[in-house]
């Protein structure tokens, strides 16, 4: 009891449905709206061109680095800026198939307060719980795959080296200087971003996902 009043209180079983739909059901479609959302963001950036071909994600040179890429190119020098822009979107786009795993257990394990947070916490609560929940463990993932995936263009070493000397001179950040970091960081970035695109989409419009479950709890909201 105390808990479907927690979850009336949150806005997370509507009043008029309240009968119809206890808390058990009501976590449950949010669960289904998070899992769903992830597994179509995985398939959508861990394919090819999935970070490349997409401008909200698609991994660029940093900072000072981007700014003198632009230098170089205006010389015709930018044939190997371009392979290392790709390779690093390559290498996120290799990565993506292992966050599957441990995003769909972050769902399966979510409590009814987890799920009262993400209804009601605003657009980036779904980013908040998956950062929280699985960017550690993500991270120790994705970076052997980065690293291997970089180190195939030849590449990484030149980067490293010239983002070594910025960063030192404070022209760029020092998370930045290592590429095998920073497209791992930038990556999870990119999922997390596509995961609460997706999750708009639920809210905006959960009958439309096919899901009596999801239409209970998001159409009421």
């Amino acid at each position: 009891m105390q808990r479907r009043t927690l979850l009336l209180a949150a806005g997370l079983l509507p009043l008029g449905s309240a009968r119809a739909l206890g808390e058990s059901d009501a976590a449950s479609g949010v669960r289904a709206a998070l899992e769903r959302g992830a597994v179509a963001a995985i398939g959508t950036l861990g394919r090819t061109d999935g970070f490349l071909g997409n401008p909200a994600v698609r991994i660029e040179l940093p900072g000072y680095l981007k700014d003198a890429a632009k230098l170089l190119k205006a010389t015709g020098q930018g044939r190997k800026l371009d392979e290392l822009v790709t390779a690093m979107n390559r290498a996120a786009e290799a990565a993506m198939p292992e966050a599957r795993q441990l995003l769909v257990g972050a769902v399966k394990s979510m409590s009814v307060e987890d799920a009262v947070r993400i209804v009601r916490g605003g657009e980036d609560s779904v980013t908040q719980f998956f950062a929280g929940k699985t960017r550690a463990p993500l991270t120790q993932k994705f970076l052997p795959i980065v690293t291997r995936a970089t180190e195939k263009q030849g590449l990484a070493d030149k980067y490293n080296a010239v983002a070594g000397k910025a960063a030192g001179f404070g022209l760029l950040r020092q998370e930045d200087a290592n590429i095998q970091q920073y497209v791992t960081a930038r990556a999870l970035d990119g999922l997390y971003f596509m995961i609460g695109e997706e999750e708009k989409k639920i809210r905006q419009d959960p009958v439309g996902t096919g899901s009596a479950i999801l239409k209970k709890v998001f159409g009421g909201l």
